[in-house]
């Protein structure tokens, strides 16, 4: 799965002009200046409008997407004649304006560095190690355990390879995926872009879809697993118990299953890639138990029942109801569906669609276009939409919206969530949220769930659950809703970091006492009595409207990297982050998500734990996180010399 070169162009006049007409327009010029050094081709009268950024072809008029497409096969015809021959990779301040041209506006200078490592144009993984164990502890005994072969835990081994450093990921399934090998429901997706969502070091120019099916995206993370040669180095079907830390030898004592019974490893540093989302969560409701049919949560799809015919209940209206409801609705007899609260949608009409050939053939024969598109999606769902998450304290009204352009924001979703439910009043009544924009996760919809709930088999109930009979879910005003099955579609259990796994770190602490429900780390990562911890995906590095998780878990893993680096450098046996340090981070954070739209909204929210706190989401910018785990602070942290004893 490593990025592939570009193959050379070879096509006719016609057939590059044939190509263009399919080509994503606003990044075009901007990858066809990197690739020629032509810094002519930048021209101001065709950048794409960043206000229209999510319009088809970013807005470009069609007189500009036809002089596009005239200057773009003008220089492709010329590369070509001139044997396909790169010019240098420009200088950092031409790759700058690149930038600003690419998404039309102006970038900070400090993105350079991290478009740099995401765009990854030479085709160089900077992001890789550049030292081994070799070269800083060759006699020093220390091995990695990682928990969990999804997509974070595959990084963080595939980084801890290239730096020689021994490790094992223990993975409680047969094959690696994490989330894309467990959740199989129908229309199982992901809702980020694959040219985004992936890895930086291992881009795909041939991605089928815009937005990757479920079998598609496990299929990338087994051949990466496959062609990075991790899995040697992973133990399957190999469930975590718990994990203590010894003070006397500076290592984590880790109880595992296996399929041979109990055993304990020894690992002298200990990585949770374990994910938010990977507890089902099913609510407790009267006489759920006595429900005579099949009942199961979409996460734990149960293909073995046959839904053609059948009366079903869904539970629920998350993300992952939204994809399944419009797969099953034309099957069932008839499909009732429980609503808590509505979602606010984006439309994204091409949700659904493959990538058009002439793009993959642009992607496959112009060497960095497909970097730049990346980097186009990228800005363009990245932090473009985070002010208007952004609490204005003026703000009179916070029940609707937080601010003029959360308002704004609102109105345009609100509008298209009444144009398309126009002819059915009852559900623009039930569907556009109460709520601000951004309180909860905004889902992409290409108009398939509004269509799926107005079919005549279709019932919409927003009234409370009362209890469950063997026949029928029964709601608060009485009404008995006859079920042959019924399906959660009631998300995981976010707050409750690292169950069932027990842990207990210096000085015998709990760590599931010490979070009491609250779990936070520093940058997500590293918490107080547990040294040589570190957590991916942890407390409050969760994202809501800007960028893919694959994005922080990168960032994460290069810090966990220096973090080792640090005690092979300093000879020391553990590393801990200082509870001053860690709680002033804290402090930061919560006031920051105080001052988002999940922060202050009242609807209910997987965002905050059980004691109301958003103890998910980072409430700052991804150019903030990135620059905050380029290394590790040795001021952060206490250490304990190597051979110390307690």
């Amino acid at each position: 799965m490593h990025t592939k070169a570009s193959t050379p162009i070879e096509h006719d006049d016609a057939g590059i002009r044939h190509e263009l007409v399919e080509a994503q327009l606003p990044c075009l010029l901007a990858s066809l200046a990197y690739l020629t050094g032509n810094l002519a081709l930048l021209r101001d009268d065709l950048k794409a409008d960043p206000l229209l950024a999510n319009e088809e072809q970013g807005g470009l008029t069609a007189e500009q997407q036809a002089e596009i497409r005239a200057l773009a096969l003008h220089t492709l015809v010329k590369f070509r004649d001139g044997g396909n021959v790169q010019a240098p990779t420009p200088a950092p301040d031409v790759i700058h304006r690149i930038m600003e041209h690419a998404v039309g506006q102006p970038v900070a200078l400090e993105y350079l560095g991290l478009m740099k490592e995401e765009l990854s144009v030479t085709g160089l993984d900077l992001r890789a190690p550049t030292w081994t164990k070799d070269e800083l502890a060759p006699q020093r005994d220390f091995t990695v355990a990682i928990v969990g072969a999804g997509m974070s835990g595959l990084v963080a081994a595939h980084r801890l390879q290239q730096a020689g450093v021994p490790f094992v990921i223990l993975e409680k399934n047969h094959d690696v995926g994490g989330t894309w090998l467990e959740n199989t429901y129908p229309g199982c997706r992901v809702d980020v872009p694959n040219h985004v969502y992936s890895y930086s070091f291992a881009q795909r120019a041939d991605w089928p879809l815009h937005f990757s099916t479920q079998d598609v995206l496990l299929d990338y993370f087994q051949r990466c697993a496959t062609e990075f040669g991790l899995r040697d180095n992973i133990r399957f079907n190999t469930r975590v118990v718990n994990a203590s830390w010894d003070e006397h030898t500076a290592t984590w004592s880790i109880d595992i299953e296996d399929r041979n019974g109990p055993a304990i490893l020894t690992a002298h540093a200990l990585v949770s890639a374990v994910g938010q989302l990977n507890r089902p969560n099913i609510p407790a409701i009267s006489g759920q138990e006595r429900f005579g049919g099949p009942s199961f949560h979409s996460a734990q799809w149960r293909h073995d029942v046959d839904l053609t015919g059948k009366r079903v209940a869904v539970i629920g209206t998350g993300a992952s109801a939204l994809q399944f409801v419009p797969v099953i609705a034309a099957d069932v007899a008839h499909l009732d569906l429980f609503q808590r609260t509505p979602n606010w949608m984006f439309p994204v009409p091409h949700y659904h669609e493959s990538v058009p050939a002439g793009l993959q053939w642009l992607f496959g024969h112009v060497p960095s276009y497909a970097q730049w598109y990346r980097f186009w999606l990228f800005w363009r769902g990245a932090e473009g939409i985070l002010p208007a998450c952004a609490v204005d304290p003026e703000w009179p009204d916070l029940s609707q919206s937080v601010s003029q352009l959360n308002k704004d924001l609102r109105d345009l979703l609100a509008m298209y969530l009444e144009v398309m439910y126009a002819e059915r009043p009852d559900l623009i009544q039930k569907c556009v949220p109460q709520y601000p924009p951004a309180s909860k996760r905004i889902v992409l919809d290409n108009g398939s769930w509004p269509l799926a709930l107005m079919r005549d088999n279709v019932d919409v109930i927003v009234d409370g659950i009362s209890h469950i009979t063997e026949t029928a879910v029964v709601t608060t005003d009485g009404i008995e809703h006859p079920a042959d099955v019924i399906i959660y579609a009631t998300g995981f259990t976010p707050s409750k970091f690292l169950t069932p796994m027990t842990m207990a770190g210096r000085n015998g602490i709990d760590l599931h006492q010490q979070w009491d429900g609250d779990a936070r780390a520093y940058l997500g990562v590293t918490i107080p009595n547990f040294p040589n911890f570190f957590c991916l995906y942890g407390p409050n590095t969760n994202i809501v409207v800007n960028g893919s998780i694959v994005y922080f878990s990168e960032c994460e893993v290069h810090y966990v990297v220096d973090a080792i680096k640090t005690l092979l450098t300093t000879n020391s046996g553990s590393l801990e982050v200082r509870s001053d340090v860690h709680d002033e981070f804290n402090v930061t954070v919560d006031a920051a998500n105080q001052r988002m739209a999940w922060g202050v909204a009242t609807v209910n929210t997987w965002y905050q734990n059980e004691h109301g706190r958003v103890a998910q989401n980072w409430p700052f910018s991804l150019l903030e996180f990135w620059q905050r785990t380029r290394a590790v602070n040795v001021d952060d942290y206490h250490f304990e010399p190597l051979g110390t004893t307690v």
